[in-house]
C-alpha cells in the first residue's frame, strides 16, 4: 500500500478516535445555555451577528448556503477569496458549533480534494464547487452544474418547495422540516434529475454528501423554516441567531450521521416518488375524464 495511502488511513484513525472521545464529553458534561452558544468575542455573540452585505460581481461564492453566509456577514473574507484551510476550520467551529472534528474534517477533505496542502494553502470559495468533488447533481438547492455551472447561486424554485415541504411544528406551531420531509424532497431532486439530466451522476459519497448537507438544516438550523428562508434564499444569517447545537463539544461527526445524515439517506425512494407521482397523474386524468362524462 502506498505511504501516502497508510498515512491517510492512520489521520482517519486519529480523526474518528478524536470524535468519539468528543461525543462521549458531549454525554457527561452540561449543554451550552440557550444565548451562550456562541463564544464570546467572536462575530454572533450575543445573537449580534456582523453587518451583511450582498455579495458583488467579483465575489467568490459556492454552493454551500453556510459557508456564503459567512462571506456575506464578513466573518469570511467578504470577496470569499484567499481564505486558509485552518481559517475555515476555526470560524466554522464558532459560527455554527460543529465539533472540532468536524471543523477539521471537511477543510482538510477539501484541501485534499484540491491538492493543496491544509497547513499552508489557501482557497477562494467558487473552488469547492469543483463538479463531483464535493458538489454534486440533485442538490436541494442548485440546479445541475450542466444546467447552471455557476453554482453559487440558489435556485428560488427548489428552495421554495423544499421549504413547502414542512410538516412538522415547534412549540410555538411554526414550521419546521423533518428527516421525513428531506427524505421526501431528495427522492423527488434525485428522480427528476436522473430523468432530465444526460449527464447526472450520483456516487455513493455524493449521496452522503447530499444528506450530510441536507442534515445540517435540521441540526445546526433547527429545522426551522423562518431560518431557513434566509439562510437559503438571501444567505444570511438572521439577527438574534446561534447554533441549535448547545453540546459543549459541538455537532461530531458520529452524532452527526446517527442522529441525521444516515436516517435521512435510508428514507430516500425514488421508485416510490415516481410510483406516487404515477398514481397522482393517474388520479387527475381519471378525474378529468369523469368530468367529461358528466358534462
Amino acid at each position: 500500500m502506498p505511504q501516502n495511502a497508510v498515512s491517510k488511513i492512520v489521520s482517519l484513525a486519529g480523526v474518528l478516535a478524536w470524535d468519539a472521545s468528543c461525543t462521549f464529553l458531549n454525554l457527561i458534561t452540561p449543554s451550552k445555555k440557550e444565548g451562550s452558544v456562541t463564544p464570546q468575542g467572536h462575530p454572533g455573540a450575543d445573537g449580534k451577528w456582523p453587518e451583511y452585505v450582498a455579495p458583488k460581481e467579483g465575489d467568490s461564492r459556492c454552493s454551500c448556503p453556510a459557508l456564503n453566509a459567512m462571506a456575506n456577514h464578513g466573518i469570511l473574507p467578504r470577496d470569499g477569496k484567499n481564505i486558509t484551510f485552518e481559517e475555515l476550520n476555526r470560524v466554522c467551529r464558532t459560527t455554527y458549533n460543529f465539533a472540532p472534528t468536524f471543523c477539521y474534517f471537511v477543510p482538510n477533505y477539501a484541501a485534499n480534494m484540491l491538492g493543496r496542502n491544509y497547513k499552508t494553502d489557501s482557497f477562494d470559495l467558487s473552488d469547492l464547487d469543483l463538479h463531483n468533488g464535493i458538489e454534486h447533481d440533485a442538490s436541494l438547492t442548485r440546479q445541475d452544474a450542466v444546467v447552471s455551472p455557476d453554482q453559487s447561486k440558489p435556485y428560488v424554485p427548489f428552495i421554495k418547495e423544499l421549504l413547502a415541504e414542512a410538516t412538522g411544528k415547534d412549540a410555538n406551531g411554526k414550521a419546521l422540516l423533518t428527516i421525513e420531509d428531506l427524505s421526501r424532497y431528495s427522492s423527488k431532486r434525485r428522480a427528476d434529475a436522473r430523468a432530465s439530466n444526460p449527464e447526472f451522476t450520483l456516487e455513493k459519497i455524493h449521496k452522503t454528501f447530499g444528506s450530510s448537507n441536507s442534515s445540517t438544516l435540521l441540526t445546526i438550523f433547527g429545522g426551522r423554516v423562518e431560518d431557513l428562508e434566509h439562510i437559503l434564499l438571501e444567505e444570511r444569517i438572521p439577527e438574534g441567531w446561534e447554533s441549535r447545537i448547545r453540546a459543549k463539544f459541538g455537532l461530531t461527526i458520529i452524532t452527526f450521521n446517527t442522529s441525521a445524515v444516515s436516517k435521512v439517506e435510508k428514507g430516500i425512494d425514488e421508485e416510490k416518488y415516481l410510483a406516487d407521482k404515477k398514481a397522482a397523474a393517474g388520479a387527475v386524468e381519471t378525474a378529468g375524464e369523469g368530468s367529461s362524462i358528466a358534462k
